[in-house]
């Protein structure tokens, strides 16, 4: 019975030389920084801006004059006769629903613009990920999901950064 546990001590010790033999390599990514800090998210979010500016613009201005055509019917309502009061209530209606459906075509048009951008700089992040790890030979670099805890000495994230703001 000694022999089998001093054996089985034997072999329990010489793994855990092996293994610390071979010491692992580890980095740490925080993705939500690279898409918040790099120079290519940043063109991508002012690019963004550009292309939808106008009509975010547009779409501020056609509340502001319904807002102001609620107001004024409002204001001139107990003056106003039935029909009339009757006929701007359906123009507002009408106005309100084309500025909802304006809304939600815009809304959706940018969602989906921001996520090809996001989805151009995240596959751009990775490749410089992988290459950041394969040049300085890292065995895993891990992204933030289900991520608990990461030394400072690990964390890549200024290096992915400063290389996509390098153009590599």
């Amino acid at each position: 019975m000694k022999l089998i546990s001093a054996l089985l001590l034997a072999s329990v010790s010489s793994i855990a030389v092996s293994v610390q033999a071979q010491e692992l390599k580890i980095g740490y990514v925080n993705g939500e920084r690279v898409l918040r800090e790099a120079e290519p998210a940043k063109r991508a979010a002012a690019k963004l801006e550009a292309e939808f500016g106008k009509r975010q613009k547009e779409l501020n201005d056609q509340s502001a004059a319904f807002r102001a055509q609620a107001d004024k019917l409002d204001r001139d309502s107990p003056t106003l006769s039935e029909a009339e009061k009757a006929r701007r209530q359906r123009e507002l209606i009408e106005l309100d629903r084309d500025l909802q459906r304006k809304q939600r075509e815009y809304q959706e048009d940018l969602t989906q613009r921001k996520n090809e951008e996001v989805n151009n700089v995240s596959e751009r992040a990775q490749r410089t990920i992988k290459a950041i790890g394969e040049a300085e030979h890292f065995d895993l670099i891990v992204q933030d999901q289900l991520v608990f805890y990461v030394s400072p000495r690990i964390d890549l994230t200024k290096k992915v950064i400063d290389a996509l703001n390098a153009g590599k």
